[in-house]
């Protein structure tokens, strides 16, 4: 596995696995939980390390499950988890202080690796309270770093701007047709790193044929060919899938090299 180091000194996995579908019923995301935790040990036993949840998942507790259950120490697994931007979780102080502890709980694992404001609140202001209370997690060694997803180039900006501790990532959905370049690159010119979700969920039909047509001399798949694009660009990805094939194919993809010519293709395609 490879690694990107944040602005904090703290390494991550450049790849890992969404979960929001694990662990429930039918592979549900509505279903009910089951603490079923097949889909997740066949992805350790794959080598992934870096496991992504949330709270609006309802499964955190799945993942401290499979993580103990692997025998793999702790410190090898890197665990993201997510506060929900809805007033249910975040209007006020003692709310978000109680669903972190909560998430804390659930996971049980005796402590988070990144935990992430899932969506902007109504404000920047806003945003800033919720991530001044996240401060005080990491300040006590419950939370190792924290960080945002689906923020714009305004929303991250004010936080760098006015945080005690600065956002390590940034998690949005990006895939070809739907890079949102603009927003990888004051990422990156900021030293926080852009992690895509989605990578190939949304995929336009004529792009996905280019892509397989693109894939073929490396004897690849053209969603091999994504997740290479986007970790050889500095983006964190987290495919996910059900499927123990599709998680190898997933994770086996750092024994290949785009051409500069395929790399420029995929980074300007668009959708019409």
């Amino acid at each position: 596995m490879k690694y990107f180091t944040m602005n904090n000194g703290v390494r991550i996995p450049v790849l890992g696995t969404g979960t929001n579908t694990f662990g429930k019923e039918n592979g549900n995301f509505n279903g009910k939980v089951t603490y079923d935790t097949k889909e997740l040990s066949s992805a350790i036993e794959l080598g992934y390390r870096l496991i992504d949840t949330a709270i609006y998942y309802r499964n955190e507790a799945v993942i401290g499950k499979a993580v103990k259950e692997s025998n793999v120490h702790r410190s090898d697994f890197f665990i993201t988890s997510k506060i929900p931007a809805d007033k249910a979780f975040t209007d006020t102080d003692e709310i978000v202080r109680h669903f972190v502890k909560q998430s804390l709980k659930e996971i049980d694992l005796d402590y988070i690796d990144l935990y992430l404001i899932h969506f902007p609140l109504e404000s920047n202001e806003e945003n800033l309270r919720v991530w001044r209370i996240l401060e005080t997690f990491v300040f006590q060694g419950l939370i190792k770093s924290i960080g945002v997803s689906n923020f714009n180039i305004d929303q991250l900006a004010y936080l760098i701007k006015h945080a005690r501790i600065k956002p390590v990532l940034n998690q949005f959905q990006s895939f070809p047709g739907k890079h949102q370049q603009s927003l990888i690159d004051f990422c990156k010119d900021n030293h926080v790193i852009p992690e895509a979700y989605q990578s190939f969920a949304k995929l336009d039909a004529q792009i996905k044929d280019t892509l397989i047509e693109l894939a073929k001399p490396y004897n690849k798949t053209w969603s091999q060919v994504i997740l290479n694009y986007q970790v050889n660009e500095g983006l964190v990805v987290i495919p996910k899938s059900h499927n123990k094939q599709h998680q190898f194919e997933n994770i086996d993809i750092f024994d290949f090299e785009l051409s500069d010519k395929d790399r420029m293709t995929i980074k300007q395609m668009h959708v019409e």
